[in-house]
Protein backbone atom coordinates (compact mmCIF):
# COMPACT_ATOMS: atom_id res chain seq x y z
CA UNK A 1 0.00 0.00 0.00
CA UNK A 2 2.79 2.27 -0.47
CA UNK A 3 1.67 3.98 -3.30
CA UNK A 4 -1.76 4.03 -2.67
CA UNK A 5 -3.35 6.71 -4.34
CA UNK A 6 -7.20 8.20 -3.81
CA UNK A 7 -9.77 8.10 -6.09
CA UNK A 8 -8.77 11.47 -7.72
CA UNK A 9 -5.56 9.56 -8.66
CA UNK A 10 -3.54 12.43 -6.33
CA UNK A 11 -0.94 11.32 -3.63
CA UNK A 12 -2.59 10.46 -0.21
CA UNK A 13 -1.19 12.78 2.39
CA UNK A 14 0.14 9.96 4.38
CA UNK A 15 1.99 8.70 1.51
CA UNK A 16 3.69 12.81 0.78
CA UNK A 17 4.00 12.63 3.82
CA UNK A 18 6.57 9.40 4.11
CA UNK A 19 7.93 10.48 1.28
CA UNK A 20 8.83 13.89 2.21
CA UNK A 21 10.60 12.40 5.36
CA UNK A 22 12.73 9.98 3.31
CA UNK A 23 13.90 12.92 1.50
CA UNK A 24 14.47 15.13 4.21
CA UNK A 25 16.52 12.51 5.78
CA UNK A 26 18.67 11.70 2.67
CA UNK A 27 19.42 15.04 2.45
CA UNK A 28 20.33 16.23 6.42
CA UNK A 29 22.62 14.30 8.87
CA UNK A 30 22.45 13.51 12.74
CA UNK A 31 22.94 17.22 13.96
CA UNK A 32 20.13 18.59 11.36
CA UNK A 33 17.55 16.25 13.66
CA UNK A 34 19.34 16.83 17.01
CA UNK A 35 19.13 20.78 16.21
CA UNK A 36 15.38 20.77 15.45
CA UNK A 37 14.55 18.37 18.53
CA UNK A 38 16.31 20.97 20.69
CA UNK A 39 14.59 23.78 18.97
CA UNK A 40 11.46 22.03 19.60
CA UNK A 41 12.13 21.28 22.86
CA UNK A 42 12.62 24.44 24.23
CA UNK A 43 9.43 25.49 22.68
CA UNK A 44 7.45 23.39 24.27
CA UNK A 45 9.29 23.26 27.67
CA UNK A 46 8.40 27.22 27.43
CA UNK A 47 4.59 26.17 26.68
CA UNK A 48 4.01 23.84 29.42
CA UNK A 49 4.48 22.93 32.99
CA UNK A 50 6.24 20.05 35.52
CA UNK A 51 2.73 18.14 35.16
CA UNK A 52 2.72 18.45 31.31
CA UNK A 53 6.15 16.26 31.59
CA UNK A 54 5.24 13.93 34.14
CA UNK A 55 1.95 12.84 32.46
CA UNK A 56 3.96 12.33 29.41
CA UNK A 57 6.59 10.29 31.20
CA UNK A 58 4.14 8.41 33.02
CA UNK A 59 2.07 7.80 29.39
CA UNK A 60 5.57 6.61 27.90
CA UNK A 61 6.48 4.45 30.95
CA UNK A 62 3.09 2.57 31.04
CA UNK A 63 3.31 1.91 27.26
CA UNK A 64 7.00 0.91 27.50
CA UNK A 65 6.27 -1.34 30.22
CA UNK A 66 3.39 -2.73 28.38
CA UNK A 67 5.33 -3.42 25.49
CA UNK A 68 9.18 -4.69 27.14
CA UNK A 69 9.56 -7.64 29.89
CA UNK A 70 11.53 -7.96 32.70
CA UNK A 71 14.84 -8.65 30.50
CA UNK A 72 14.37 -5.40 29.04
CA UNK A 73 14.61 -3.49 32.30
CA UNK A 74 17.25 -5.71 33.74
CA UNK A 75 19.52 -5.29 30.08
CA UNK A 76 18.88 -1.48 30.08
CA UNK A 77 19.57 -1.16 34.51
CA UNK A 78 22.76 -3.74 33.16
CA UNK A 79 23.96 -1.23 30.38
CA UNK A 80 23.13 2.11 32.61
CA UNK A 81 25.15 1.03 35.30
CA UNK A 82 27.62 0.37 33.24
CA UNK A 83 28.19 3.24 31.55
CA UNK A 84 27.95 5.19 34.83
CA UNK A 85 30.41 2.66 36.17
CA UNK A 86 32.94 4.06 33.59
CA UNK A 87 32.03 7.54 33.77
CA UNK A 88 32.72 8.22 37.74
CA UNK A 89 34.32 7.67 40.33
CA UNK A 90 34.35 6.34 43.72
CA UNK A 91 33.95 10.33 45.20
CA UNK A 92 30.68 10.25 42.89
CA UNK A 93 29.13 7.23 44.54
CA UNK A 94 30.32 8.41 47.98
CA UNK A 95 28.05 11.82 47.32
CA UNK A 96 25.09 10.03 45.63
CA UNK A 97 24.84 7.65 48.55
CA UNK A 98 24.84 10.30 50.94
CA UNK A 99 22.45 12.65 49.69
CA UNK A 100 20.07 9.06 49.24
CA UNK A 101 20.58 8.75 52.81
CA UNK A 102 19.86 12.01 53.84
CA UNK A 103 16.90 12.57 51.64
CA UNK A 104 15.29 8.91 53.47
CA UNK A 105 15.91 9.60 56.63
CA UNK A 106 14.02 12.44 56.27
CA UNK A 107 11.03 10.46 55.23
CA UNK A 108 11.15 7.74 57.34
CA UNK A 109 11.34 7.65 60.91
CA UNK A 110 13.13 4.95 63.35
CA UNK A 111 11.08 2.17 63.16
CA UNK A 112 11.58 1.94 59.59
CA UNK A 113 15.27 1.46 59.56
CA UNK A 114 14.88 -0.83 62.67
CA UNK A 115 12.19 -3.36 60.36
CA UNK A 116 14.73 -2.63 57.41
CA UNK A 117 17.69 -4.05 60.04
CA UNK A 118 15.41 -6.76 61.38
CA UNK A 119 14.59 -7.98 57.53
CA UNK A 120 18.29 -8.03 56.43
CA UNK A 121 19.52 -9.35 59.58
CA UNK A 122 17.06 -12.31 58.70
CA UNK A 123 18.03 -12.43 55.26
CA UNK A 124 22.01 -12.70 56.02
CA UNK A 125 21.53 -15.97 57.65
CA UNK A 126 24.03 -14.94 60.83
CA UNK A 127 22.10 -15.34 64.01
CA UNK A 128 22.64 -12.29 66.44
Amino acid sequence: MANKKNDDHKMSREEAGRMGGKKTSKEHGKDFYQEIGQKGGNATSKDHDKDFYQEIGQKGGETTSKEHGKDFYQDIGKKGGETTAKEHDKEFYQEIGEKGGKATSKEHGKEFYQDIGQKGGKNSGSSR
